[in-house]
């Protein structure tokens, strides 16, 4: 029983120890300051209104810039696979072969109907020549020479047919050789020599994607859009001469070295998302990028004047989450200033309400005094060295 009650007091005698420390603790920082002792340095950055590059950033997916799925154009046996898998194919060039020997038995009757049907013209034509000279001597009739100007017309339409027919073989003897229809990447091999070809089968032979350069779609909400727009009328915000300049940011974090272009924007707003699709074009010699590949997408918006930025770090929370600020006055104390924020650009974050040109803003040094302590400010690099030799 006394050792329970001893409990409760020790208990009672450190919760009142600590409220009294947390209440004498501005006064200890003033009793400090009454002592003599010097004020902390802290670093700080002057406040000021300067032009600024408004950048977005957005998911997307990198997608290939042309896309081809080989497929047979006739039917037959596989004789040979004739590329790498993997590698880099020119227009043209052999991708597979198919057993020409059907096609060429084809042709080869072709020719020997288109032949056949040149002889029938040429007999025809004699024919045709005889009469006429036999009906201006008046030696025939009429009827028996447009029978043979008839027959060769006739003549004259079975070797056109023959002709085409000829030109039918020759093309599908051609396509029994399978070539890439564009250059570009070619992927794994989806069929293999003595397979069947079919030239309406639905599985392709391979694919071939073009990948230099490359594109990266990414999305913007209509509500970024309207603002944007808005901010532009009110003259606040200019839109960047020439062409839109993007960057890629990667998924290992790092930024892609080669800067693209936008390409266009969406006519239709996807109403499951209410967003606009956008795309942006990147060159990409190294086959660095790989279509599907998630990416981050900046995007350079335009020119915003009369800004005001603070560096990340300055930006401190409340309880309720509200934005804020260390600002050093006149008296030289640093207070609590409530700011609104905007976007945030890089290491900086745009501050919409809250800030004026001039204002002294704590970005380094938080550790050493408590709000409403009198600081020592100095420039944010200088503040940050001395405050590391402290």
């Amino acid at each position: 029983m006394l050792n329970h009650m001893r409990t409760e007091t020790n208990g009672r005698s450190l919760w009142m120890a600590l409220a009294v420390a947390a209440t004498l603790s501005p006064g200890l920082a003033r009793a400090n300051e009454a002592n003599g002792d010097a004020p902390p340095l802290v670093g700080v950055v002057t406040v000021e209104r300067k032009e600024i590059l408004m950048t977005k950033d957005a998911p997307g997916r990198i997608a290939p810039m042309r896309i081809a799925e080989v497929r047979p154009r006739v039917s037959g046996i596989v004789l040979e696979r004739a590329f790498e898998q993997g590698g880099v194919v020119e227009k043209g060039a052999v991708l597979y072969r198919i057993d020409p020997t059907q096609f060429q038995i084809d042709l080869d009757s072709a020719r020997a109907a288109q032949a056949k049907a040149e002889a029938n013209l040429f007999q025809a034509a004699r024919q045709e020549d005889r009469l006429k000279a036999l009906l201006n001597g008046q030696t025939t009739t009429q009827a028996q020479y447009d029978l043979a100007l008839a027959a060769e017309r006739q003549a004259e339409a079975d070797v056109m047919a023959q002709k085409a027919a000829v030109r039918r073989a020759e093309v599908n003897l051609e396509y029994a050789t399978i070539r890439a229809p564009i250059t570009g990447r070619i992927g794994r091999a989806l069929v293999t020599e003595g397979a069947l070809a079919s030239e309406n089968q639905v599985l392709p032979f391979a694919t071939i994607q073009q990948m230099d350069p490359i594109y990266a779609d990414f999305t913007q909400s209509v509500a970024e859009m309207s603002a944007l727009k808005e901010e532009m009328e009110r003259g606040g915000f200019k839109p960047k001469e020439g062409a839109v300049r993007t960057r890629l940011i990667l998924e290992n974090g790092k930024t892609y070295p080669l800067e693209g272009k936008l390409l266009f924007s969406d006519v239709t707003v996807d109403p499951g998302t209410n967003q606009v699709t956008l795309r942006a074009q990147f060159p990409n010699p190294e086959a660095l990028l790989l279509p599907g590949a998630y990416v981050r997408v900046q995007i350079e918006q335009g020119v915003r004047a009369n800004t005001i930025t603070v560096p990340r770090q300055a930006i401190q929370r409340n309880n309720a989450g509200g934005a804020e600020v260390f600002v050093v006055n006149d008296q030289g104390r640093a207070v609590l200033q409530p700011v609104r924020l905007g976007r945030t650009l890089g290491d900086q974050v745009v501050v919409e309400e809250g800030l004026h040109p001039g204002n002294r803003v704590v970005v380094e040094g938080f550790q050493k005094f408590m709000s409403g302590g009198h600081v020592d400010p100095r420039p944010a690099s200088r503040g940050r060295t001395e405050a590391e030799r402290g």
